[in-house]
């Protein structure tokens, strides 16, 4: 999740128009579309498979100290603690953050292709691997943490997740468990104007469950199977429903930027971010924030900053900010983290692929689209879809995702285009075995039905 940080004053915010123009600030002509990459990894002591409290010698601020003094990162502080990460002015414009229960997050640079992107993900896995060896710390890929319990979760010192901490148990029963034990990956795409991210948003929120199936990778809960191949993406089905899902009216005429706005506003705040201090308005409207009524700051105003933090407490499948960022696939290994994004890119960036992922999707109703939700947690590629499986599904978007990677022709040093950085989806289609379906296998067989090995087969 995103790190505030004061930054000088934000213009407040004086009508609706505000809101969308906030928005419409993002549009990007095709040549200058580029590629962000988020991905969260579980960070464990070796010696005993723990989860790493953030202090103590060895604590998640150790780490992150340690990527201070090794590789330059600066400091980015909350009180008397260190939440985050960035580099200098000038090195790059990644971050490192911190999610709820120590999972450590890698918020990459926009770049421009699938090629620096998996550059990127390299290096900063060199660099948490290094400094973490030091420390005795490993560092999991997967949807949800395999053996510890909420109880034995560390909490990270971040005021944010303070006041969600104590919002969620009121408005479902995954909410924390999404917070403090599950780990994604995620990719945040440009659009051209508002009729381009319309087709953009409809194609990918259609596609995501298969996106959540291909990437399923996590079948284990405090030591054994959890009935899921992706329980992360379960958890998110009862995590708060008026903040997240599938989103309908996306799908209808008249959808526009102004209608997201007006979903936007619909959605209850959590907090109000001043003189770095996270404010506890958790259930409060920004409607009634924009009209000086909040009744925990009466009289206050938003800002835009405002305005763009209510924006990332919104979790749908897809989201809506300056960019769209694809929210639906389980953490998994280095190769998974380019191929997630690879596998977006194809689709969405190339106007003929995607003129070709909407003809796959747009006869789709809505009915379908939720029903797909729904089971793909459970069983991934082997869920059905009218008279096909998901796996006949994803099979047709890597197609679609393959041709639209060729057709950007761009080459690495090696004169290969980005199609390669799929490779890993394309096997998972020709064998209809998810990272989940080898897990379960080798908990049943060479695990002798321990999930300990977890962390060493799939750690990067």
């Amino acid at each position: 999740m995103s790190t505030r940080q004061d930054e000088g004053a934000s213009p407040t915010i004086s009508s609706r128009d505000d809101l969308i123009g906030w928005i419409v600030a993002g549009e990007k002509p095709a040549g200058k579309w580029l590629i962000g990459t988020e991905h969260e990894k579980f960070v464990f002591k070796r010696d005993g498979l723990a989860p790493v409290p953030y202090a103590g010698k060895t604590g998640i601020r150790a780490l992150m100290e340690g990527l201070i003094e090794r590789f330059g990162w600066e400091p980015i502080e909350e009180g008397p603690h260190i939440i985050a990460l960035k580099r200098p002015k000038g090195a790059g414009r990644e971050a490192i953050s911190l999610e709820p229960g120590g999972q450590f997050e890698l918020s990459g640079a926009p770049l421009s292709t699938l090629h620096e992107v998996a550059e990127e993900t390299a290096t900063h896995l060199e660099q948490v691997k290094l400094v973490g060896e030091q420390l005795g710390l490993g560092f999991l890929g997967a949807g949800f943490s395999p053996n510890w319990t909420l109880e034995q979760t560390p909490q990270m010192p971040k005021q944010r997740y303070a006041v969600m901490t104590r919002y969620m148990p009121t408005v479902g029963k995954g909410g924390l468990e999404m917070m403090y034990r599950t780990s994604t990956i995620q990719v945040n795409l440009d659009f051209k104007d508002e009729a381009d991210m319309v087709k953009k948003f409809r194609v990918s929120l259609a596609l995501q469950p298969i996106a959540a199936a291909l990437f399923a990778a996590s079948p284990f809960k405090e030591g054994k199977p959890n009935g899921f191949k992706s329980l992360r993406s379960e958890v998110w089905r009862d995590t708060d429903r008026q903040r997240t899902g599938m989103l309908p009216f996306v799908f209808e005429s008249g959808m526009s930027y102004d209608r997201y706005v007006e979903y936007a506003l619909g959605v209850p705040m959590y907090f109000v971010y001043r003189d770095g201090q996270y404010i506890d308005v958790a259930g409060a409207s920004f409607t009634e924030f924009m009209k000086g009524r909040l009744p925990q700051l009466p009289g206050l105003y938003p800002t835009v900053d405002d305005w763009s933090d209510h924006l990332t407490t919104l979790f749908p499948e897809v989201r809506l900010k300056r960019i769209l960022e694809m929210r639906g696939a389980d953490s998994g290994n280095e190769a998974k983290i380019t191929a997630l994004s690879a596998f977006w890119v194809g689709l969405l960036y190339d106007q003929s692929a995607l003129d070709a992922a909407w003809d796959m999707v747009k006869g789709w109703s809505t009915d379908e689209r939720q029903s797909l939700r729904d089971e793909t947690p459970q069983l991934a590629l082997d869920a059905r879809f009218r008279r096909l499986k998901v796996l006949d599904l994803a099979r047709e978007a890597l197609a679609i995702s393959a041709h639209g990677l060729k057709a950007r022709k761009r080459l690495d040093a090696k004169g290969q285009d980005e199609g390669r950085h799929i490779e890993c989806l394309a096997e998972i289609a020709r064998t209809g075995r998810t990272t989940a379906d080898d897990m379960l296998a080798h908990f049943h067989g060479d695990w002798q039905g321990r999930t300990d090995p977890v962390f060493s087969t799939y750690a990067y």
